[in-house]
């Protein structure tokens, strides 16, 4: 039994579930058995939304078991196969091939790794055309599928969207044919030209593709007149309807958003260039404020927690915002619930909502001006008023506020080292601007990321910065900064580099993923266990240079993503890629 080799383990409540309000199904009465998985810890996984709101609908239907995977830590992993132990379930102990369905959440590019590993310590095959009647179908959804291609040969099918109405029709057609599929009546392949049918669902199996010898994709195409040659991504058309987990589960530590997430929004009014999640969400939707009011006192019952966090891509844009931090605030002061809020536009700090956000716990504030220079705004069409940034930011040092941390971007096209100079003139401003109120500097952090032009942005034709300019460009703001008050953090730049490489890979990129990881690779987003030089080991060995991945690309080319539709046609990116600044 598993459950007897969990003391060695150093974080046992990672692997026990248990937790309240988790569901409790009979596993052996339901008719589908989804595997709901996440490729990182349960920390992580726990703190996503998208994998509450799936395994909420999913054990909401009569038939239907949904129970939870993640991805095991090195200490558990060593434990499992040293005992020759497959990894189960949360909720009952069962293992992969028990269920119907493996779902994994794709919500960074550097967890494909750790797909494979939980597939492979679940006894099943990593290829999806390894795979028959006798194992589950593995399907994918989240961010990264709206590039695919590098995963295809792990997957038998990917869901592109939002998943809440699809899921179920996934589930009903698959009830319909599971015992001719199971029995061998029919193939797997015929089962997957019948899920081709549902919008959104994409089966890289029933598509070729060909390529030039210069390596670039000549045809993509559908091997079988059923399948569709575009993906239309899935969107939720009432959102203000749409399912919410209130009985949102607590787990028995500490995870990294240990809190309520109340979506308020999908979506984003701006047209940030650079922004692929604008793409992801498109179009920009809002729940009305009761209803948020009903979800929020409905969740705070269930749980008990004492923070509610308001989730959007912008919050700082939900229309209503004025109104429901004043309900919510009125609401919860008595129960000592705090409210909090993530990255803000200085506008809200403003007006009226000042009072209401000087109520809130006074950390620090953070704000994302992703550029520093006024021509990297156009060139990126980032609204961004620095005299109304200017203001705010007074104000909330009046208030209290004595930190503040700011998001910038490198990288970018046109950019120079007086756009670095910019950015390191604008913290100094920052810190020194509470000066002026008779208190000392201000604490800024600062938080640099390089650009990485991806899939169904304006950007996504224009180069990446190869290794060597990001530490270059690294190094010159590190060089320059002499205040002690100032501190610079940089995403680590190999990991930006195969990050990139990914993101804008095609479907050779598989055997890259599947030798990277059988040379170890797991937990690629994790500083401590990121092995580059593996990574680079295993490009090698399939004969791909990575860097071809980052270099610019032809407008009239075909992307290894032109199949999928988001809702923002590849004529209009088109038209808004910055030619001049």
């Amino acid at each position: 039994m598993i459950e007897d080799y969990l003391l060695q383990a150093r974080k046992p409540a990672r692997y026990i579930g248990e937790e309240w309000n988790v569901s409790k199904k009979d596993f052996s009465r339901a008719e589908i058995k989804f595997a709901l998985c996440f490729p990182d810890l349960y920390e992580v996984g726990m703190s996503n939304l998208g994998l509450r709101i799936i395994y909420g609908i999913l054990n909401n239907l009569p038939k239907v078991v949904c129970e939870r995977f993640f991805a095991p830590a090195q200490d558990w992993e060593n434990i499992l196969r040293s005992n020759n132990l497959e990894i189960t379930s949360l909720e009952s102990k069962q293992g992969l091939k028990a269920f119907d369905f493996v779902g994994f959440s794709l919500g960074y590019e550097l967890s494909y790794t750790n797909v494979l590993n939980i597939l492979d310590l679940g006894g099943i095959p990593l290829k999806a055309s390894l795979r028959d009647h006798k194992f589950p179908l593995v399907i994918g959804g989240g961010p990264s599928v709206l590039n695919p291609a590098p995963g295809h040969a792990f997957f038998d099918l990917f869901f592109i969207g939002e998943a809440e109405e699809a899921i179920k029709e996934i589930v009903d057609l698959y009830e319909k044919f599971k015992i001719e599929f199971k029995s061998g009546e029919i193939s797997k392949e015929e089962l997957l030209i019948k899920f081709s049918a549902i919008a959104g669902v994409y089966v890289p199996s029933l598509y070729e593709v060909n390529y030039t010898e210069a390596g670039q994709i000549k045809e993509f195409s559908p091997r079988f007149p059923q399948a569709p040659k575009k993906i239309k991504k899935r969107i939720v058309e009432d959102f203000n309807q749409a399912y919410f987990p209130c009985a949102w589960i607590v787990p028995f530590i500490e995870i990294v958003h240990d809190r309520i997430t109340l979506e308020i929004m999908r979506g984003c009014p701006n047209t940030c260039r650079f922004c692929q999640a604008r793409q992801l969400y498109y179009p920009f939707r809002v729940k009305k404020v009761d209803k948020l009011m009903e979800l929020a006192e409905t969740t705070y019952k269930n749980t008990g927690y004492e923070e509610i966090s308001l989730a959007g891509l912008s919050v700082s844009d939900y229309p209503f915002l004025e109104d429901l931090l004043g309900k919510l605030i009125t609401r919860f002061k008595e129960d000592a619930v705090s409210i909090s809020l993530p990255s803000i536009k200085p506008k809200i700090l403003l007006g009226n909502l000042a009072a209401l956000i000087a109520t809130i716990k006074k950390t620090s504030l953070t704000f994302a001006p992703e550029v520093a220079s006024d021509k990297l705004r156009r060139v990126i069409n980032k609204d961004f008023d620095l005299a109304v940034f200017t203001t705010a930011l007074k104000q909330a040092y009046s208030a209290g506020y004595q930190r503040v941390k700011l998001y910038f971007l490198i990288g970018l096209p046109f950019e120079d080292n007086s756009d670095l100079d910019a950015i390191l003139e604008f913290t100094k401003n920052v810190s020194e601007l509470r000066r002026e109120l008779n208190l000392g500097p201000a604490q800024v952090n600062i938080s640099i990321n390089t650009l990485i032009p991806k899939p169904h942005t304006s950007f996504q034709w224009l180069a990446m910065l190869g290794l060597e300019e990001i530490k270059s460009r690294e190094n010159y703001l590190k060089s320059k900064l002499k205040n002690k008050r100032i501190k610079l953090n940089f995403h680590y730049p190999e990991m930006s580099f195969l990050e990139g490489v990914i993101s804008r890979g095609d479907r050779r990129l598989s055997e890259v993923i599947e030798g990277a990881f059988k040379k170890g690779c797991r937990f690629d987003a994790w500083d401590e266990h990121f092995a580059f030089q593996k990574w680079l080991e295993a490009f090698a060995e399939a004969k791909l240079d990575p860097q071809v991945y980052l270099q610019e690309k032809s407008k009239d080319s075909i992307l290894p993503w032109d199949f999928i539709e988001p809702g923002i046609s590849k004529e209009l990116l088109l038209q808004d890629v910055p030619e001049t600044y």
